[in-house]
């Protein structure tokens, strides 16, 4: 069952999504050349304590780590370690973060450095499909308005998205009811309500569709080796639209950098 949150629900859950955000921004202050995933993960860690949070992925489902740490063309669960990133790479920084019990979750692609401009065209049409699908995120639509509108920007632009991974529900667990699909037919779904959260998060492969599991059981790579970029912001249905809650109030999300 999908229950909409409450107003006292929801000022947690947007104390949550800006202790994701603060750690988003701490981030991507240190990502560069020589840097490994490993220190991006402790710093990711700190920023959310000191905020008052807990990190939602140390331990759920046994992921060892605060945040998840894709690089190039693993899309998503990477786990920091010694890898080091070198001008020219691209990283995913999935965080979610936990506040009184209630989760936000978003994750975003950052350039390394200089990048080709094919590179910077991956993470345009990645960040630009996730904003395209959020124009469907209002009360009365179906939840798969969202997915259509996504799918349709990916495949118009060339790019595809992988089968079998989705956004979802999200509130005092990091995944609830609905599974949020990225493509396929509008007009399906549930209707969505006021108050209702969701984690939208396109996950876009410069390649073909097809991915394979890291032998760590946890990273997701691109079967042809190919490039992938991830964003994803936490939003709450509102009854004119929708709210990103993984946001300070001094910016709508985080850039590229």
């Amino acid at each position: 069952m999908i229950n909409p949150k409450s107003n006292q629900e929801l000022t947690y859950m947007k104390k949550a999504g800006i202790i994701v955000a603060l750690a988003h921004r701490a981030a991507q202050s240190v990502i560069r050349d020589g840097i490994t995933t490993n220190q991006i993960n402790e710093i990711v860690e700190k920023t959310i304590i000191k905020n008052g949070g807990t990190p939602s992925f140390k331990g759920l489902y046994g992921f060892p780590t605060a945040a998840c740490i894709s690089v190039n063309s693993v899309m998503v669960h990477g786990i920091p370690d010694d890898t080091v990133l070198h001008d020219g790479d691209i990283v995913s920084v999935d965080i979610g973060a936990c506040y009184k019990g209630y989760h936000g979750d978003s994750a975003w692609t950052y350039a390394v450095g200089n990048v080709s401009e094919e590179v910077n065209a991956l993470l345009e049409i990645g960040e630009k499909s996730l904003f395209e699908g959020l124009k469907m995120a209002k009360a009365g639509n179906h939840l798969t308005d969202i997915s259509h509108v996504i799918g349709e920007y990916v495949f118009g632009h060339g790019y595809s998205l992988p089968r079998d991974y989705a956004g979802h529900g999200i509130g005092t667990s990091v995944h609830e009811d609905p599974t949020v699909p990225n493509f396929g037919p509008a007009g399906h779904g549930i209707l969505l309500e006021e108050g209702m959260t969701l984690a939208i998060e396109p996950m876009v492969l410069a390649g073909k569709p097809q991915t394979r599991l890291l032998p760590d059981g946890w990273g997701v790579i691109s079967k042809d080796g190919k490039l992938s970029a991830h964003f994803e912001h936490t939003i709450v249905i509102t009854k004119n639209g929708y709210e990103i809650l993984t946001t300070t109030n001094e910016e709508e999300h985080p850039t590229n950098g």
